[in-house]
């Protein structure tokens, strides 16, 4: 019987998504992991794998409690609800500052070398599924009246992601909370679902 583990995994895997997002993944070497998740290399290994498993493991937590915001949008009653909750929620999370600022997958797709193109792999597909997601909600959408029937729903989806996109860059510059909402309330007067 082996001993028991004397970290808790939870604050760990918090504490290794924090490096992520800070540093990118080519640029968190496994000293800073350590040393932010408190614990030796043989532990991270048992524990978590090795560095790729490491940070899949901290993307999951990442999609499932840093950007539920996401799941809400998707979940919106209409269409300018998943415009605004979407918008609102990334400018929120971006700024949030219990953790680092902009969005882990936006930096990570931009700092990723040829070397570690299967954690870009993991980036594109979070990247692809959610954009799917949206397609489908705003077919629904369409389907509903909340959009004009004649709406070219791939140029929609692509103008809201292209929106928080641009907002994860400004907050990693620099702009705070109110910047960045003023930035949706802006992007929301070019939607063309209107408030129910």
């Amino acid at each position: 019987m082996g001993r028991p583990r004397a970290f808790c995994v939870e604050k760990a895997l918090d504490a290794a998504l924090e490096v992520f997002w800070r540093k990118g993944f080519d640029g968190a070497s496994l000293t800073d992991l350590t040393q932010a998740m408190g614990i030796n290399r043989p532990s991270l290994y048992a524990a978590f794998g090795n560095k790729e498993d490491l940070f899949r493991k901290a993307l999951d937590r990442y999609v499932n409690v840093k950007v539920a915001y996401l799941s809400e949008a998707l979940a919106a009653p209409n269409a300018y609800g998943l415009a605004e909750k979407l918008l609102m929620g990334a400018a929120a999370m971006m700024t949030d500052p219990t953790h680092p600022v902009g969005c882990l997958a936006v930096k990570g797709l931009a700092t990723c070398t040829e070397q570690s193109a299967s954690v870009k792999g993991e980036l594109e597909k979070i990247r692809i599924d959610y954009e799917d997601a949206m397609l489908k909600r705003l077919a629904a959408a369409r389907d509903a009246g909340q959009i004009p029937a004649d709406a070219d729903l791939p140029s929609l989806m692509r103008y809201l992601t292209t929106v928080v996109q641009g907002m994860a860059i400004q907050a990693s510059s620099g702009a705070g909370r109110a910047e960045l909402e003023a930035v949706a309330r802006t992007a929301l007067i070019a939607w063309p679902a209107k408030p129910a």
